[in-house]
């Protein structure tokens, strides 16, 4: 089994698809106006528009109501991207700083609420950790 993809589910597809692309610097593939994908590598970060929640069943997904799920991008230099990302995030929830587990972090609020964390392994045990995986 391959881990293929995140879904964000949203009422404004545009709006997000557009921060995505800041973000991440991969333009987003459109296959309908409901839909898109920012294929990375790594992973496919999906976003789809509340509308097509009904397709999975009514109620299973509402849009800009997350509080549990963070999603997470591995960077080269977070204090870089911090820099870099400033003029895109309005909310940001943790300026960079050195988690126990040994990776450098920021986190922010995407513009639907959506929490975002950029890594950046800095010890010797989390490069270790992450060799081999991207």
């Amino acid at each position: 089994m391959n881990f293929a993809s995140l879904r964000i589910i949203t009422d404004d597809v545009d709006r997000l698809v557009e921060f995505y692309e800041k973000i991440t610097g991969v333009s987003a593939e459109r296959p309908a106006p409901v839909f898109a994908e920012l294929v990375m590598p790594s992973c496919t970060l999906a976003i789809g528009h509340s509308q097509t929640v009904q397709l999975f069943g009514a109620g299973s997904a509402v849009a800009a109501n997350n509080r549990t799920v963070i999603i997470e991008f591995h960077v080269h230099d977070v204090d870089a991207e911090y820099e870099r990302l400033k003029p895109f995030v309005d909310e940001w929830v943790k300026e960079p700083s050195t988690m126990p587990w040994g990776n450098r972090a920021v986190l922010f609020r995407d513009p639907d609420g959506n929490l975002v964390n950029l890594f950046t392994p800095v010890t010797e045990e989390a490069i270790q950790r992450f060799s081999g995986r991207l």
